[in-house]
């Protein structure tokens, strides 16, 4: 048995050590479709970096006022600019939103309904925020506030910690699945014979009519679950992650009385 085993899209690194669970198991085409956001991300940035360098131009406008909104929301929020927490929070809304946007590109998939990549997403956060409390309270303090007030909600602590990777990989799994999901339903509805019924019935002006009212009603939907939802639930993971992030990391921003 080699060890790299492919099977359809389900890719098994570790057969050929008799581990082939599905936890061991890593699908290719998330894969893919996560190395494809990549690369858009990638051209994104380098056509971002070159429309800075022309001015009086509309993309360049609409890429300071991107980068000019999440600082003064890192500001907001930390009560002071800091740039680590301000790139932190900038990637990772742009990257879930790509992701979360790719499936309006033909034969194209999004990552982030795949509950791994949510879950990934989820443990980078998790751990970037522990690692800034722990620099913000000490190693000590961090520890002990996991038996306060008193030492047997030890555990609630943990159990709390962890709930916060579940809930936030759950919640953007959910939506964007679901409304994968809704769009599929849609989509096989339209791969009906309606079209092909209506052009015996209507006249050749009537039917380009109605063909003209479903495209313009076909890409509002498109439009809805492919960008706008993406854009909700990108911000609303977000805004959870800087909200952990900040209530973690508090005391390194108060000012001395």
């Amino acid at each position: 048995m080699q060890c790299m085993e492919l099977h359809k899209t389900a890719w098994h690194p570790v057969s050929c050590f008799g581990y082939t669970h599905p936890f061991f198991t890593v699908d290719t085409e998330v894969v893919i479709y996560t190395w494809i956001t990549l690369f858009f991300l990638t051209c994104l940035l380098f056509f971002a970096r070159y429309a800075l360098t022309k001015k009086s131009t509309i993309i360049r406008f609409l890429a300071l006022n991107y980068i000019q909104s999440f600082k003064q929301l890192s500001e907001q929020t930390f009560e002071g600019f800091y740039a680590n927490h301000f790139y932190f929070i900038t990637a990772l809304f742009t990257f879930i939103f790509i992701s979360n946007c790719i499936a309006i590109i033909p034969w194209l998939e999004e990552p982030t309904k795949d509950l791994n990549t949510t879950l990934a997403l989820s443990i980078v956060c998790f751990v970037y925020i522990q690692y800034h409390s722990i620099r913000a309270h000490g190693i000590v303090a961090y520890i002990k506030e996991y038996f306060t007030p008193i030492f047997v909600m030890f555990p609630l602590h943990i159990v709390g910690k962890l709930a916060t990777i579940i809930s936030m990989s759950f919640r953007l799994f959910g939506n964007i699945y679901g409304g994968a999901t809704i769009g599929a339903i849609f989509f096989n509805l339209i791969k009906s014979s309606l079209g092909i019924e209506t052009l015996s019935v209507f006249s050749g002006i009537k039917f380009l009519s109605l063909f003209t009212i479903g495209t313009t009603l076909n890409l509002i939907i498109v439009l809805f679950f492919g960008l706008f939802e993406g854009f909700i639930q990108a911000f609303v993971f977000s805004m959870l992650a800087l909200t952990y992030l900040a209530t973690s990391v508090r005391v390194e921003h108060e000012e001395p009385s």
